[in-house]
């Protein structure tokens, strides 16, 4: 990690949890991506026209397209307002002659990064968009692609008021720096239309070609990714065998095309607008797919985690023509019930990116049944035999004890109550003071000492063996590697919505205009590294300058910020 010697810095607190939820999502990634190596160090270009007034034209000259002039106000290379340092970018010169081999060197060649697939900074900074714009955990942008299209840098911003809410916990942290990083990594609208099909070629990306424009609008006006690897995957999410199928993105931004994924048909991936509870987050097939056919990656498709959203519902399932019925994922009305994990008690909501359909969403107090803390002294739990615990779980029910005078509920809610598996899509209920009855998915039973009855879901509990109450996934995060310094990571515009444990319903900024962050890996023998830099800055100045430990000398005023070097994290495959 980098880090400043000027104030203010972060706290030792704030760092450590940064590092370790930056280290974790790098780790993660890295697991699930690997990249066809590219020998020699990695060195990062500079911008001609930034560095050159003259430029010259004549393509019969030796110099053409040479600079012919500097420009005396040059400064260096900025990406999102982080100064690359001199080290990690390629030398320039100056030819003063068409024909003349004799140059003036305006910049050495940097000693560059061995090993290194990506480089990526991270700034953690109070910017004016995070004053602006409350939601906003983070943005970033990539900064350098290869001659294939594959991005080679990034930076990434958190905004640093967001890392003291008590409601950021590490596994929301974690995956907004994993959604940053696919978004750099290439699921970006700005990178879309340079993904490479290289179906019919061995192991040199040389020989892909171009998909050419992979989005598309279909016949109900919903723009869709069409690429071999999503269309096969949601036919294989849906239980569908459409051949048009396309992922459907988010239609809310006014350009068209949106690099996240449709909420109604995608809830609960890590590519969608939104984010809620990180227990509700998945790593999903569909997402994998997208960039295994950037033709970048090789992808573990194992380390996909299941999406319980919409399984096996088929083609139409999140339609703005379907989703106007009850089911067990929309909802009609504004009554309460149950999130359709079955985690929390929820009440049927619409949002912006519903669109006008509804779902049961958690209630933002106290709603998790499996919180035994949650337990209410109103009494109410005492006539409907409510059980909050570890295993419990949300229920649709009209139950009442018959023996006492209580009112009689006759509106089905949801309802907290204990249950445990008994085989695949088998399960018994606990309600309070009674035993434990068998609850048949997708029937309806009645216990002895209440009114009413409890509705068991169908293929929502002992069916997926990813699923856990959040309190289990959430662990607190590791102490930092003492022999570690920190890792950066990029991301495309988060805002605290998706990723904020606190806030279920936040959502995401806008799409960015470019993306950020990435985690590489070597194909077969072939090692992977991913060099990460940190750069922490107050709230007094909208500005970060990074640069080498050893600062160069010939670099412009000092830079804001004194850093120290990076870690390298290093994967062999």
């Amino acid at each position: 990690m980098w880090v400043p010697q000027e104030s203010p810095t972060l706290s030792q607190m704030e760092r450590e949890r940064l590092e370790a939820a930056v280290n974790e999502a790098v780790r993660i990634v890295s697991d699930i991506l690997s990249v066809n190596r590219v020998p020699g160090r990695l060195l990062l270009s500079r911008d001609i026209n930034k560095y050159c007034r003259f430029i010259w034209s004549n393509t019969s000259a030796t110099n053409y397209n040479k600079c012919g002039r500097a420009n005396e106000h040059y400064r260096g290379e900025t990406c999102l307002d982080v100064t690359i340092p001199d080290d990690h970018l390629s030398g320039c010169a100056v030819y003063h002659h068409p024909d003349s081999p004799i140059s003036t060197v305006l910049r050495p060649e940097g000693a560059g990064l061995p090993d290194t697939d990506f480089l990526l900074y991270v700034h953690t900074q109070s910017t004016d968009k995070c004053r602006a714009e409350p939601s906003v955990l983070a943005y970033a942008v990539h900064c350098q692609t290869d001659r294939q299209g594959r991005p080679l840098a990034g930076v990434v911003v958190i905004c640093r008021d967001r890392l003291r809410r008590e409601g950021l916990s590490h596994q929301s942290t974690v995956q907004t720096v994993i959604h940053e990083l696919f978004h750099a990594l290439g699921f970006s609208k700005e990178l879309f239309n340079t993904w490479k099909d290289c179906s019919y070629t061995t192991n040199n990306a040389l020989d892909c070609s171009p998909w050419g424009q992979v989005t598309n609008t279909d016949d109900m006006g919903q723009v869709r990714l069409y690429t071999p690897s999503v269309i096969r995957a949601l036919q294989t999410h849906l239980n569908s065998s459409e051949p048009q199928l396309g992922g459907m993105l988010e239609n809310q931004d006014v350009r068209g095309v949106s690099s996240h994924w449709e909420a109604r048909v995608l809830q609960g991936s890590i590519m969608g607008a939104v984010l809620g509870d990180p227990a509700l987050v998945r790593v999903d097939p569909v997402t994998l797919a997208a960039l295994q056919d950037t033709g970048w990656y090789s992808v573990d498709h194992s380390k996909a985690q299941p999406l319980e959203w919409g399984e096996g519902q088929g083609a139409l399932f999140g339609s703005l023509s379907t989703c106007h019925e009850n089911s067990s994922f929309f909802c009609t009305g504004s009554g309460s019930g149950c999130h359709y994990l079955h985690f929390h008690k929820g009440e049927c909501q619409s949002d912006e990116y519903l669109e006008g359909c509804r779902m049961y969403k958690p209630l933002s107090n106290s709603s998790g049944c499996w919180d035994q803390g949650n337990e209410r002294v109103s009494g109410e739990e005492e006539w409907s035999g409510e059980i909050y615990h570890s295993d419990s779980r949300c229920f649709f029910s009209n139950l009442s004890r018959e023996s006492l005078s209580s009112p009689l509920w006759s509106s089905v809610v949801g309802r907290c109550y204990r249950h445990r598996c008994t085989g695949l899509n088998q399960f018994q209920i606990k309600v309070s003071s009674s035993d434990w009855v068998n609850c048949p998915a997708g029937a309806v039973v009645q216990v002895p000492g209440y009114r009413g009855s409890v509705f068991c879901p169908d293929r929502r509990l002992c069916q997926f063996s990813l699923i856990a109450p959040p309190t289990s996934q959430q662990a607190p995060p590791p102490p930092a590697d003492p022999t570690l310094s920190s890792s950066p990571t990029e991301s495309e515009q988060v805002s605290t919505q998706q990723h904020v444990t606190a806030s279920p319903g936040q959502t995401l900024d806008p799409d960015p205009s470019c993306t950020v962050i990435s985690v590489l890996g070597g194909m077969a023998a072939l090692s992977l590294l991913v060099v990460l830099y940190l750069a922490y800055r107050g709230q007094r100045s909208s500005r970060v300058r990074v640069h080498a430990a050893a600062g160069d000398p010939a670099s412009e005023p000092p830079p804001a910020l004194q850093l120290q070097p990076a870690f390298c994290l290093t994967k062999h495959c």
